[in-house]
């Protein structure tokens, strides 16, 4: 058998415990290290053929410091951490991963819906705390329990992941309202799609899935949380800057958002006096979870697979899945 070309994994803790590399090994010679820093990027894939990376930042020097560097791999479908035009210019092709953590996203956005409707996580710590026992009724109505049929499910980006959270979400009896690309004419709407503002007003539930570019920065800031019912919810399980945290946590305390499921935020980890981890604390009617929607461990393996289908296509000549 031919030798296996000499491949780095720079931050393979990044897909978190419990994943089997066993196909990735029989393919090449891989080298796992749990993070690196940029100078420890440049000096890891000095001599390797193939660089896997998820987070890692791999620069346009460090790539013009790796002569034998013929791939790049994101184990993630983002690839803003690469310098791809240096990569391009120097024939390193570069591929990513795509869909391969739809089931788990769609499970966690409506594990925060749910969150924010039945109350479980609290209804619990009241009958931990006795609440239940020394009750004269046979139940508890300490916080509002709401059905989600017949509430309308506002989606922004309607990709693989926002479709497949319109289809759960009919499945439960909602309605759905999926956004047009904001700035549109009436007259430019497409057919299925709702004007970006109108599904402000009408969303029940409003998930975002799109991504983060100039165009969409902030996307949710004080106008358009002004724009939505007093009694819904925002769920981002996408990127963090897409919404204005600041104005998330005023419309949060001063009532005008019933309650807000937070997966993303704009700097991970974050700092310790990040304005929603901070609000987080005081605010019943807001979940912060740290950016594990896509983390199932079905989901993780998958990534790791397709970073194999991809080393596997390259090294037959093909381009699954290249973005260079």
């Amino acid at each position: 058998m031919a030798t296996r070309p000499k491949t780095v994994f720079l931050d393979a803790a990044t897909l978190g415990p419990g994943i089997d590399t066993g196909k990735l090994d029989a393919l090449v010679d891989a080298e796992y290290y749990p993070y690196s820093t940029p100078a420890e990027v440049a000096e890891r894939i000095r001599d390797c053929k193939i660089a896997i990376t998820n987070k890692a930042p791999i620069s346009g020097d460090a790539i013009a410091g790796a002569p034998d560097l013929e791939l790049i791999v994101v184990s993630a479908t983002g690839t803003d951490n690469v310098a791809t035009a240096v990569a391009r210019e120097r024939g390193v092709a570069v591929a990513n991963i795509r869909d391969y953590c739809s089931t788990s996203v769609v499970q966690h956005v409506f594990a925060l819906v749910l969150g924010l409707t039945q109350h479980v996580g609290r209804y619990h710590a009241l009958v931990v705390g006795g609440e239940w026992t020394r009750s004269r009724s046979f139940a508890l109505f300490d916080y509002p329990i709401r059905e989600l049929a017949g509430r309308t499910l506002g989606i922004i980006g309607y990709g693989s992941l926002g479709q497949a959270v319109g289809r759960l979400g009919e499945s439960l009896g909602m309605r759905l309202a999926v956004a047009a690309r904001r700035g549109l004419a009436p007259d430019q709407v497409p057919s299925g799609r709702v004007p970006f503002e109108t599904v402000l007003e009408q969303a029940d539930v409003l998930t975002l899935h799109c991504p983060l570019t100039e165009a969409t920065h902030h996307m949710i800031g004080r106008a358009e949380l002004g724009r939505m019912k007093r009694d819904a919810l925002l769920i981002n399980t996408a990127r963090g800057a897409l919404v204005d945290n600041e104005a998330l946590v005023e419309a949060l305390r001063e009532g005008r958002l019933a309650g807000a499921g937070i997966d993303v935020l704009p700097t991970e980890p974050p700092t310790p006096d990040d304005v929603l981890l901070r609000a987080a604390a005081e605010l019943p009617n807001l979940i912060v979870t740290p950016h594990i929607a896509w983390a199932a461990k079905e989901a993780r393996q998958r990534a790791l697979d397709q970073v194999t289908e991809n080393i596997a296509a390259y090294l037959r000549g093909e381009r699954l899945r290249r973005v260079v």
